[in-house]
């Protein structure tokens, strides 16, 4: 009988019926009141007179009016750079920030560091314990609570810069973990501090016979990959082989569903999908209850502010930035089913921060969200409009209608003379005509978007496919920056970053 777990259970149901639930609009209405009044001081506070919006009798709206809109280059020149370099404190949060994220996103070489102060590990862990608490809501069994948990992300041991720390979220998140949380922590700190991703999940599947595991946590691509090296070195059928007890994959960083597919295939059994949003800037959402679209719930109550611009082709500038002067909604003023850029201000001293994803309310009132793409991954060079969101639904109706796994693809509009075609690459598991994927994929998307099928009328004369390994996405992804840690191939490339992709491609074809 799981009696630790039935304890632990019952606590967390206790715990989660004293906490509140509160209203999402109200929970960001005072969040805002907290982040002016802690941050007033603050060189970035004076500047903006923060102390004078807390005072207004509309703090939301005078916030919106007197506060420009940010970019990672604008913060960074403007505040960060000081922090970083002079170490100097109370420039955009009070004190010193004793972290910095490393955060490429996309393949490329050059990274950005985004600020982690003690704040934010205390609002990331807050939203932890929220998506603890609401696993109470997937009801599972009493033993599912005293299960290890596997979280693969980047190396814990992090590089001394100036008078701060740098590494990536995930291992940042990972080093940070409180006392109570390593008994059910797997690698483990000896394993999570290997920078070699080869060597680390080397490691992991050299120990996994010996661990208990119940849920998983991370890119899907990187587990993945390390799932299949652990069937493969204990010689198993599959994962339940190993690990009976595994009932959660809780996926984080990009969207699930292109993976589904490839990672039932590693099961022994049913296990149950989760959605995060864990970004360098913060844990932001977390998917709190059974839904077929994996919403997420924004987390409203964890010192981060959202805001949210309409995703229209006006709002944008050529080199996809919010145009200042551009109206930003509230919570409580966004619709369902429209395309928003998000916008935060946090407590590690982001203010009106434009994080580069769109997304999408699928139930205001819960404030539930699922991402829809990147403002600069949507295909819209001839007037297509196409979101991530809808290139996900494509691919997997190719997975269905093919039966191949497509956990992986990148896409580019190419110009040819006067006009474009959309390249595709496919990452596939499985056998098929590349001429007659492109056929059933433009139908699909001639389906599923008007506006792509006008374009299909006019400047966007042609749809190419190209089939390549999952492994070649991997092998790029290894050249470009390095296996296991943040970064994703991107889901739509631009013309130059394709060229190159191309010429990887074919090379290793």
């Amino acid at each position: 009988m799981a009696v630790l777990g039935n304890i632990i259970k019952v606590v967390l149901e206790i715990t989660d019926k004293m906490i509140p639930e509160g209203s999402p609009v109200e929970s960001q209405q005072n969040i805002l009141r907290q982040l002016l009044g802690k941050a007033a001081y603050t060189e970035f506070g004076r500047k903006y007179r923060f102390n004078a919006i807390i005072r207004d009798k509309d703090p939301e709206k005078a916030f919106s009016e007197i506060l420009p809109f940010h970019d990672y280059d604008a913060m960074h020149s403007g505040c960060w750079k000081k922090q970083m370099e002079e170490d100097r404190p109370d420039i955009s949060w009070p004190g010193k920030t004793g972290y910095y994220a490393l955060s490429a996103g996309t393949t490329g070489k050059e990274s950005k560091r985004i600020p982690v102060t003690e704040d934010m590990l205390e609002a990331i862990r807050k939203t932890s314990l929220f998506q603890i608490l609401a696993t109470i809501n997937f009801d599972f069994p009493a033993d599912f609570f005293e299960k290890e948990i596997m979280m693969l992300g980047s190396s814990t041991r992090l590089t001394k810069s100036h008078k701060h720390h740098e590494g990536e979220i995930s291992g940042i998140a990972a080093a940070n973990i409180p006392a109570w949380f390593e008994r059910f922590y797997r690698p483990g700190k000896k394993i999570a501090a290997i920078t070699n991703w080869d060597k680390k999940v080397d490691a992991i599947a050299k120990e996994a016979k010996n661990w208990d595991i119940g849920t998983i946590t991370g890119i899907p691509s990187w587990n993945e990959l390390m799932l299949k090296r652990v069937i493969k070195y204990n010689k198993a059928g599959n994962i339940h082989d190993i690990w009976p007890n595994l009932r959660v994959f809780a996926s984080g960083g990009v969207a699930f569903e292109p993976y589904r597919k490839s990672f039932e295939m590693l099961m022994g059994k049913p296990i149950t999908f989760l959605d995060t949003y864990l970004a360098s800037e913060g844990f932001l959402a977390y998917q709190s209850r059974p839904n077929k679209d994996m919403a997420m719930k924004l987390s409203t109550n964890s010192g981060i502010y959202f805001e949210f611009v309409p995703f229209v082709e006006d709002n944008l500038d050529d080199k996809g930035r919010v145009k200042q002067g551009t109206d930003a909604l509230t919570l409580a003023e966004v619709e369902n089913d429209k395309d928003y850029i998000l916008i935060i201000s946090t407590v590690a001293g982001a203010w009106r921060y434009m994080i580069g994803d769109t997304i999408r309310f699928t139930d205001k009132e819960r404030a539930e969200i699922q991402i829809t793409g990147r403002t600069k991954h949507f295909l819209n060079v001839v007037g297509s409009q196409l979101s991530v969101i809808q290139m996900n639904a494509a691919v997997k109706h190719m997975e269905e209608s093919f039966d191949l796994q497509i956990p992986e693809f990148t896409v580019a509009a190419v110009r040819e003379g006067e006009d474009f075609m959309h390249h595709w690459y496919l990452g596939a598991e499985g056998v098929a005509d590349e001429e007659q994927i492109a056929d059933a994929l433009d139908d699909a998307l001639k389906e599923m978007n008007k506006a792509y099928k006008m374009a299909r009328s006019k400047a966007l004369k042609k749809i190419i496919v190209s089939i390549r390994r999952p492994d070649t996405f991997y092998a790029w992804i290894e050249e470009n920056k390095s296996k296991g840690g943040q970064v994703k191939v991107p889901r739509v490339m631009k013309e130059q970053e394709f060229k190159a992709w191309r010429v990887f491609a074919d090379k290793h074809h």
